[in-house]
């Protein structure tokens, strides 16, 4: 039973689960750098599933399902920043009423465009173009795990080492983490803080737009309703246990990932769904607690003792 579960085929699995994961906490951890926490990531990851699927299916090209998807994600991060940085709204009910927005939107498009209930399926979809890299086919165990996957898994990859780069590297990631912890100072230094937290909403739409766009064209070949399934607060979650931080937080990613492959591992060999399924949000919860513990520790050291 154990070698049923723990192969090569679950770290495949691992690596495609992780990466709609991956592709939004880089979006979110640009914002937390600029001091925004957004929830909102869960909305515009299904509507960037939904419009991934509504591209793909109209242009018959994959590329106008990344186009779609991209420029929802774009326009949901804009509309987020103008309600939150332009008209001081507060950002955890924008991004509810977000999560709320794409919901019903996408059930009544759903109706409305295709006609069907619950979920859209369709051999005009043109899925993301799965990749095979020659040298690696000739290792087994190398091919089993890096070989054959959508493209946007090696594109999350190498945009864990663009975002690091451009934070830490770059004056504009300095700026951006400015606009987050030192505002003032940024505006003395003649930079506008508004509009790095600007950029950083938009990225962040983007970024979850792709990872909608994976979530149904590359990982599945379809839209069903709520898609998305919690993934931007799983996501989110990755972040903070990431501490916002790109490499901690793909590692982070790539552990939810895990028992997210896990819980549909398990269905295979007769567990039920209904426990499966809960296996995911167990070990968010509980790397939450964790960070939780971390700070209080953290908080204790800091405070004297009389």
């Amino acid at each position: 039973m154990l070698k049923e579960l723990f192969n090569l085929t679950l770290i495949q699995h691992t690596i495609r689960t992780a990466t709609p994961l991956i592709l939004a906490a880089l979006g979110g951890l640009l914002t937390e750098h600029a001091g925004i926490l957004n929830i909102g990531m869960e909305g515009m990851i299904l509507l960037g599933s939904f419009f991934g699927v509504l591209g793909s299916f109209h242009f018959s090209s994959y590329l106008g399902g990344i186009f779609l998807a991209a420029l929802i994600g774009i326009s949901i991060g804009l509309l987020f920043a103008i309600f939150v940085i332009e008209l001081k709204s507060d950002e955890f009910i924008i991004g509810i009423a977000i999560n709320m927005f794409a919901g019903g939107l996408t059930v009544f498009l759903l109706r409305s465009i295709f006609g069907v209930k619950g979920a859209f399926s369709s051999p005009g979809i043109i899925p993301l173009p799965r990749i095979n890299i020659p040298m690696l086919s000739h290792i087994d165990f190398l091919d089993t795990i890096f070989n054959n996957h959508s493209i946007f898994v090696y594109i999350s990859w190498i945009l864990v080492i663009l975002v690091y780069i451009y934070l830490y590297k770059t004056p504009y990631g300095i700026w951006l983490r400015a606009s987050g912890e030192y505002p003032e100072a940024l505006e003395t230094a003649g930079v506008s803080s508004k509009k790095m937290k600007y950029i950083s909403s938009i990225f962040c739409g983007l970024f979850c737009g792709l990872a909608g766009a994976h979530l149904s064209l590359g990982y599945l070949t379809l839209f069903t309703e709520n898609m998305s399934a919690d993934r931007g607060f799983i996501a989110l979650a990755a972040i903070i246990f990431g501490g916002a931080n790109p490499a901690k937080t793909f590692a982070a990613a790539l552990m939810f990932g895990f028992f997210d492959a896990l819980g549909i591992r398990l269905q295979v060999i007769g567990i039920p769904s209904q426990f499966t399924q809960m296996i995911p949000y167990l070990a968010t919860v509980f790397a939450l607690f964790i960070v939780m513990k971390r700070h209080m520790t953290k908080l204790k050291r800091k405070i004297p003792t009389i």
